[in-house]
């Protein structure tokens, strides 16, 4: 058994299922509908894939005024709901609940309007990050957040958990690059947050709703910056004999006011799992690697560059590789943006998210390699390091009785010692079910009752993805609460 707890099914809303159903094909096309066992299966879980839950229904909509209507039909009969992008939430941010129907946005992916005067687009929530890109690339333009499921991940998900990416130290995570949102309440009523300025009046609603992971509402359209081009790009990859040499000079790098467009780490397990798979060229006589990309001019790279490698001379390098080709640029890149499905090919595993100051990094990295043995477990990290958002990759075996449990404990260790140093429990994943009962952690009662009355004023009724995010118990509200409209909520 894990330790992660689900609540009890509601057997009222079970008993409805066939009257729920019937409605539910009244307010979208029959394809939008799955209703069958086996259709619904391919929902009963997302990338953290050792929990599953079936579904009540599956409703993909195709519009926005179809959203609406599903949620003000769901919050009039109280049935739950579980907001879904593509799934690929690895905290378990989509996974369902029985006695809940799953509304997803796969079918929203149309890009909408683009104004490359103001470096803006109009996107359907359900389109792909990387879609994005694509379509603004003929004009010599790019959307920044970049996850490593970029040709998957959508952008309703990535607003949801706040997600980040390869790019993100120079650019931005998704809050960076958002600038407005049409979102359906809980009651069906359509709002516009934000707008197309890269600033908007009035309160920040944009940055609370952003990363809310489906607690607040669903959304269907977003205004996101697209950039320019940079002229060029160019990665180095430099070896270090360990994980901590490579921790110092991540250190060193950031402590010298040099902040490129991207700075990944890489230790040995991942290296040698990555190699196999992708034949990036990547040494495999090295503890740990980093990949640092700059970008502009070539006269700017070739100064950004000589000032790293000379930063990085300090720590002995056992390899310095500087890309002199887009073929090998590409193929640095590639082994790093597969390694989590390369590493899913030898082992399963649970891919931790916690962010420490880079300072950190070296003792941390020492730290995770103890944890991980004290169970038994061995443990590859790859992570983007310029930020310090760590992505240790906690391997098991699920056919083998209790390791599941084993890596869950050590991965609740690490991430405890990311808050013990000054960091926090998740950096671009989210909260979902993974780190739900570690929230005691990083706050305190007053801390968390506090996110949980601005919770109730979106969905005073617990019906939006309730079993994520805030711990299970302590989550009756008082009296007094009013939600969205203004209405009092009793305990």
């Amino acid at each position: 058994m894990t330790s992660i707890a689900f609540p009890v099914p509601d057997s009222a809303i079970l008993a409805r299922r066939d009257a729920i159903i019937a409605a539910l094909a009244a307010l979208v096309p029959a394809q939008s509908l799955i209703t069958s066992e086996d259709e619904r299966r391919a929902f009963e879980t997302d990338a953290l894939t050792a929990y599953r839950r079936m579904p009540l229904a599956v409703v993909l909509p195709t519009s926005t005024a179809e959203v609406a209507a599903v949620l003000a039909f769901c919050h009039r009969e109280g049935v739950k709901v579980v907001p879904r992008g593509a799934g690929t939430s690895l905290a378990g941010g989509a996974i369902p609940q029985e006695d809940a129907i799953v509304l997803g946005t796969s079918k929203l992916s149309q890009v909408l309007a683009v104004d490359y005067a103001d470096r803006t687009a109009r996107v359907q929530a359900g389109i792909t990050n990387l879609a994005i890109s694509q379509a603004v690339s003929p004009e010599g333009f790019f959307y920044a957040p970049d996850p490593s499921s970029q040709l998957a991940c959508t952008i309703a998900g990535n607003i949801a958990m706040n997600s980040g990416g390869a790019h993100c130290l120079k650019y931005g995570v998704t809050t960076n690059n958002l600038i407005g949102v049409t979102m359906v309440l809980l009651d069906g009523t359509v709002v516009e947050i934000g707008g197309d300025a890269l600033d908007s009046p009035g309160y920040d609603l944009l940055g609370l709703i952003t990363g809310s992971e489906g607690q607040l509402g669903v959304f269907t359209e977003a205004t996101v910056r697209i950039l320019r081009q940079a002229e060029g790009a160019r990665p180095v990859l430099f070896g270090f004999a360990s994980n901590e040499l490579a921790g110092e000079c991540v250190a060193a790098l950031i402590g010298a006011g040099i902040i490129p467009v991207a700075l990944e780490f890489m230790d040995k397990p991942a290296i040698t799992i990555c190699e196999a798979f992708a034949h990036a060229g990547y040494p495999l006589d090295v503890e740990a690697m980093l990949i640092v990309e700059v970008e502009g001019s070539d006269e700017e790279i070739d100064d950004a560059l000589a000032r790293i490698c000379a930063i990085a001379d300090r720590f002995s390098p056992m390899t310095v590789k500087v890309s002199q080709s887009e073929a090998e640029s590409a193929a640095i890149w590639k082994g790093r943006k597969s390694a989590f499905g390369a590493m899913g090919r030898i082992a399963d595993y649970l891919c931790m998210d916690g962010t420490i100051p880079t300072g950190q990094l070296p003792l941390v990295l020492r730290r995770i390699t103890e944890i991980c043995e004290s169970h038994g477990l061995k443990v590859a990290n790859i992570f983007h390091a310029g930020d310090g958002n760590l992505h240790p990759l906690v391997l098991y075996d699920i056919n083998k009785p209790g390791e599941l449990e084993k890596a869950e404990q050590a991965g609740a260790e690490i991430l405890k010692l990311c808050v013990e140093v000054g960091g926090c429990l998740t950096g671009e994943h989210g909260v979902g079910i993974e780190k739900r009962d570690l929230m005691t952690e990083q706050y305190n009662p007053v801390d968390l009752a506090q996110q949980m009355r601005v919770r109730a004023v979106f969905d005073p009724a617990w019906l939006l993805n309730p079993a994520k995010v805030f711990p299970l118990e302590g989550r009756d509200p008082p009296q007094g609460w009013v939600d969205i409209a203004g209405k009092a909520v009793a305990a």
